[in-house]
């Protein structure tokens, strides 16, 4: 039987594809230390990371973001336009604190902290960006990146991220990204960089 071809090609994600998308940023972000650090606990992180992913995705990024997703990753785009309604509404903000129970406060610093850091000019946001380990290194998160980034480069706006994880520093910087600043979480967590890439010019032009 011929095993049927794993699909790189980003396609928009929807509300029907949340179980798939949350399950599969779930297992992404099991072995990153900021979900570590908001979810220690080895038994539960998964689901809680998967209701996690679920609620940004239906309530945050899927209603004023661009989410899309291959067959084995997915990322969520806030584009300039949608950067203020993107902010977590008060349930939003409920059910997360649901979720994170009493590492809710933790997370709150968390985003305060990295807040502050934030650009003021007009950007793109790459809020998550994620593949399944099965799938890591066969392109999944590069096309997905490079899908965002030309619409970033089309509209000459620079990209703005933060990476928690130290190891994925280097595959940014490939794609042009630079680290604006280093801060501790605060409560004793882990390090975040805060990334940014000007925009750049297709070849030839």
């Amino acid at each position: 039987m011929t095993r049927m071809p794993i699909k790189h090609t980003p396609r928009p994600t929807t509300a029907d594809d949340a179980p798939f998308v949350s399950r599969t940023l779930a297992r992404a972000f099991d072995d990153d230390p900021m979900m570590r650090w908001f979810f220690p606990d080895d038994a539960t992180r998964d689901s809680g990371l998967t209701r996690y992913f679920t609620t940004l995705l239906l309530r945050q990024y899927g209603r004023h973001g661009v989410c899309e997703h291959t067959d084995a990753a997915a990322a969520f785009w806030v584009p300039p336009e949608g950067q203020d309604k993107a902010v977590p509404d008060a349930e939003t903000v409920r059910q997360l604190e649901e979720i994170l129970g009493d590492r809710a406060p933790l997370f709150r610093d968390a985003v305060m902290a990295a807040a502050e850091h934030g650009p003021q000019e007009p950007h793109w946001y790459l809020a998550v960006i994620g593949a399944d380990p099965a799938a890591r290194g066969q392109g999944h998160g590069a096309a997905l990146l490079r899908a965002g980034l030309a619409r970033a480069d089309a509209a000459g706006l620079p990209v703005y991220l933060e990476s928690s994880k130290p190891s994925n520093l280097a595959l940014y910087e490939h794609f042009g990204f630079a680290v604006l600043a280093e801060l501790r979480l605060p409560g004793g967590g882990p390090a975040l960089w805060s990334m940014r890439r000007e925009p750049q010019r297709p070849a030839g032009v």
